[in-house]
């Protein structure tokens, strides 16, 4: 693992315990929704990272672009499957969505 990517990792592990350490119903159900949704089910896990990403790549959220492109890499997609991926984010999204892409691009290349 890369040191840009284990410190990644690292730091939203430690946010996300400060969050759930804290009395808040609300965020501690979306935390639990968020980690049901992405369950294999009628689409296996995969297949929702992928969406996920795209998504990701739309709403222009490098912090989830990143968890996202980890998680596809560790779920063993391809090179043609992650490029047909920031294809669509980017058809979707518009050309605002290049540079996320561009950082996108160059984590996968370090996952590598």
């Amino acid at each position: 693992m890369s040191s840009k990517v284990q410190r990644f990792s690292e730091e939203r592990e430690r946010l996300n315990r400060l969050i759930l350490s804290r009395d808040n119903l609300e965020i501690k159900r979306f935390f639990a929704l968020d980690n049901a949704t992405y369950r294999d089910g009628a689409l296996d896990c995969k297949t929702k990272e992928l969406l996920g990403l795209v998504a990701s790549l739309v709403l222009r959220c490098d912090d989830c672009i990143s968890y996202h492109v980890i998680k596809v890499k560790e779920l063993e997609v391809n090179d043609a499957e992650f490029d047909e991926v920031m294809s669509i984010g980017m058809l979707v999204g518009g050309s605002i969505t290049i540079p996320h892409i561009r950082r996108a691009v160059d984590l996968w290349e370090e996952l590598k």
